[in-house]
């Protein structure tokens, strides 16, 4: 495999990960270890940054690639920083992502990191070279003066049993930054503006990866709904969706890590329409059930926007299911607004819920709004993971007694195309393959299956 990638491992940071929905994980090449904290596109990167570790000849370091999200997430990362000094006393601590982008001077501070390096920086294939003997301790740039096209691909190797990445299923980064400044988010500020990878070097690295035979690849960015605003002729998400489905006909699966729902465009519902290898899955960006809250938060949908575009999604893709982000407290939230985020949930039907107690970010508009107190917050994200638990149930039950194809992420779990999450007995399945599965019952956290 690329990089020696020796598989990954969670990191315990204080159970944030059912609270954030951030995730952590670390991986290692050699004697360096990259962890990641946050998104799906930090993990990308993060295998793009032990590329170039490994090319550059870095030896004994740790790369902690943070995030920013809400404040526990920065606080997660500044407690992994400390963790990966005391677990590895003689390496090299580099300290990267967006909290090191947002206020690089805080984690420099922290006692035994090394370097600190921006957004921008860490995806440079060239960076590591050198960089312990350069005696910048800071090497952050500003990252709304970024205009390239964003990042950098994995190159892969010229082993040709090494795989591009280290996951079951390929994330492709097509875009990066956000133009958008919801009142709550500090993101555009630690990634930057929106900058879209052309679309014929997305197809070609997707083709690479197939010829690979990874059977599932994840377009993914911070804000992907926008991809294509940059290019010439400013083309739609749906454009390069359908180009890959086109170009990369043996592509099983194909999937969008998250989307806005202010731009599902007419070419991308078509697809998911007519397109079976397009999942029948979407993670909305939703962020709250109740209009004028949305509207505080600079959001550019309305609660009925969001209704009648799932419905809609649901007459082209009966199948369809749906994840969301909910933030609960938002500052001025009274109670009947709240239960309007609460009735979403079964509106919509949202099986896979990601609640977030909203935190004050400093920066952001929403700081300065009036603040619902704390224990409210807690009370609502509470009743919103509760609801979120029932409609994973519902959706569970549902599919109960259902034939379908699993990709499997390890002997004994996989996932279906709706990302519903798949206990097997084990049976020497092989990571990555495409299995058929009989779904026969299911427990608080996934559903229960037999191979067939």
């Amino acid at each position: 495999m690329l990089m020696n990638l020796q598989g990954s491992s969670k990191l315990d940071l204080t159970g944030q990960k059912a609270h954030l929905h951030f995730m952590t994980e670390q991986v290692k090449n050699n004697d360096v270890s990259v962890v990641t904290l946050g998104c799906r596109l930090n993990a990308y990167e993060s295998d793009v940054m032990a590329q170039n570790a490994r090319l550059s000849g870095l030896k004994s370091a740790v790369i902690i690639n943070t995030c920013a999200v809400t404040n526990e997430a920065v606080r997660a990362s500044r407690q992994a920083v400390r963790r990966a000094k005391k677990d590895n006393p003689n390496a090299a601590v580099i300290v990267t992502g967006c909290a090191a982008q947002v206020d690089p001077k805080a984690f420099a501070d922290i006692e035994g990191v090394d370097r600190v390096i921006g957004n921008a920086e860490k995806m440079q294939p060239q960076i590591f070279n050198g960089l312990m003997d350069d005696g910048e301790p800071i090497r952050v740039n500003d990252i709304m003066s970024v205009t390239e096209h964003a990042p950098q691909l994995l190159s892969g190797s010229n082993m040709p049993d090494e795989k591009l990445q280290s996951r079951t299923r390929a994330f492709v980064q097509v875009q990066n930054g956000c133009d958008h400044r919801c009142t709550f988010c500090i993101i555009p500020y630690g990634r930057g503006n929106s900058r879209s990878v052309p679309a014929g070097e997305v197809v070609a690295h997707v083709k690479k990866l197939a010829a690979q035979g990874y059977k599932e690849v994840v377009l993914t960015g911070v804000d992907i709904s926008s991809w294509g605003t940059d290019l010439p002729g400013t083309p739609p998400l749906g454009d390069l969706v359908r180009r890959i489905l086109k170009l990369v006909p043996d592509l099983p699966r194909i999937r969008l890590s998250s989307i806005d729902l202010a731009e599902i465009d007419d070419v991308l519902l078509n697809v998911i329409k007519h397109e079976p290898r397009f999942v029948p899955y979407l993670h909305l960006s939703l962020q709250h059930g109740d209009s004028l809250i949305l509207k505080r938060m600079k959001r550019r949908h309305s609660r009925e926007d969001a209704i009648t575009l799932c419905r809609k999604l649901r007459e082209a893709r009966p199948n369809m299911a749906f994840g969301a982000d909910i933030i609960a407290g938002f500052p001025t939230e009274t109670q009947a607004q709240f239960e309007q985020s609460l009735s979403i949930i079964d509106v919509i039907d949202i099986a896979w819920l990601h609640v977030f107690p909203f935190s004050p970010k400093a920066g952001t508009p929403a700081a300065k709004m009036p603040a619902v107190p704390g224990n409210i917050i807690k009370t609502r994200a509470k009743s919103l993971r509760a609801a979120g638990v029932a409609a994973r149930m519902r959706h569970f039950k549902n599919r109960t007694g259902d034939e379908d194809t699993l990709l499997v992420e390890k002997d004994g779990f996989g996932r279906l195309a709706d990302f519903t999450p798949v206990s097997f007995t084990p049976c020497g399945a092989k990571t990555g393959e495409l299995r058929p599965v009989t779904l026969t019952g299911y427990d608080s956290e996934h559903m229960n299956g037999t191979l067939d």
